[in-house]
């Protein structure tokens, strides 16, 4: 159990999101704040100096852990056990990694000071799970996190420095979740990179009855 301050946290309803997927703008990365909007399926995406952007897209972009696709030549990595994989072992240099990979169409990062310090706190509460793919020679290779709240992984950001590295985490831990009868993983933003591995979109009303299940599921944990 974890236990905060008395503040007074609000957001909109996620509903009420208009066609740019943005809820509502300002406030604070404040553990409390934060966890409070990944239970709604709210997150932060912003500009660093920029005020922050809460959004909530509808449709959702999502991956079910049991459709998750596996190429051909993705199923010959696993085959030859290309790399290895290991959960909460480095999370700096995961989130670090991701900070400054280069992505195309982008001039910058996201991921700032603001950013790295607040989901560090995450991470230390147990909220936060890294994943870390390592070569043959124990260098890390690729990597992900992920907001992690009962059933459900709300997937932050990846990075490869090997060919296929990131694919080769996610299809992991997709696995991993599926075994753990996880609901959905949440993809945020759609890219070809998520579309490959299975994304699709869900009706904002879908997910959201999806992540009041998993609060209630959560409820029941703590009564």
């Amino acid at each position: 159990m974890y236990e905060f301050e008395r503040r007074t946290l609000w957001f909109p309803h996620p509903m009420e999101v208009d066609e740019s997927g943005v809820l509502c703008m300002g406030g604070d990365l404040n553990t409390e704040r934060l966890i409070l909007a990944y239970h709604y399926g709210i997150y932060p995406w912003y500009n660093p100096n920029d005020p922050i952007l809460w959004w909530s897209p509808n449709p959702r972009y999502v991956i079910f852990p049991k459709k998750v696709k596996v190429s051909k030549s993705m199923r010959n990595y696993f085959n030859q056990q290309k790399y290895s994989v290991t959960y909460n072992q480095n999370f700096e240099e995961v989130i670090q990694q991701c900070r400054f990979v280069k992505r195309k169409g982008q001039n910058g990062t996201w991921i700032s000071d603001s950013i790295i310090d607040a989901y560090a706190d995450l991470f230390r509460l147990g909220f936060l799970t890294s994943v870390e793919v390592w070569n043959k020679n124990g260098e890390i290779a690729g990597g992900l996190y992920g907001i992690n709240m009962g059933k459900v992984f709300f997937g932050e950001s990846m990075f490869s420095l090997e060919d296929n590295a990131s694919k080769y985490g996610f299809i992991t831990l997709a696995r991993q979740l599926e075994a753990e009868n996880y609901m959905v993983i949440d993809c945020q933003q759609p890219n070809p990179h998520l579309e490959s591995l299975g994304g699709e979109f869900i009706s904002g009303a879908h997910f959201h009855e999806m992540l009041f299940q998993n609060r209630m599921l959560l409820l029941k944990e703590h009564l």
